[in-house]
């Protein structure tokens, strides 16, 4: 007779759930570096005419979404401003995020429960303040 396997449920759902937070992280800071080569005018180490600046590192910010916090990588530039389209200037969580924090605190969960209740779903405590 042949052995069944039986994976744990628990285990796996965790791994899918950082595989989800990982491409989400990767995408966004993807959607950064083409933004930030939009406005140089060229990619990371090219050297063209047209190019309007160089880069000067970047710095991490946090993100809350609904796949879990996301580490973003933000670009600087030496001269030119990086203003980024893809998120507001001090957002730190998704619109989604914010609404299901909303409706709980309005459904009278206390904050306390609110802040477990985020780091379980999102992997990390977030006050509805």
């Amino acid at each position: 007779m042949a052995d069944i396997i039986h994976p744990n449920e628990e285990e796996v759902k965790s791994q899918l759930g950082e595989m989800v937070r990982q491409s989400v992280e990767d995408t966004l800071n993807a959607m950064l570096d083409a933004e930030a080569d939009e406005i140089t005018q060229a990619h990371k180490y090219e050297r063209t005419d047209q190019r309007a600046d160089t880069r000067a590192g970047h710095y991490n910010r946090r993100l809350a979404t609904k796949a879990g916090e996301a580490t973003l990588r933000i670009p600087k530039l030496r001269t030119l401003p990086f203003e980024t389209a893809i998120i507001e200037r001090y957002r730190r969580r998704e619109e989604s995020v914010k609404e299901a924090l909303i409706e709980m605190y309005l459904a009278g969960v206390s904050v306390r429960r609110i802040e477990d209740i985020s780091e379980a779903l999102w992997g990390a405590k977030v006050s509805p303040f």
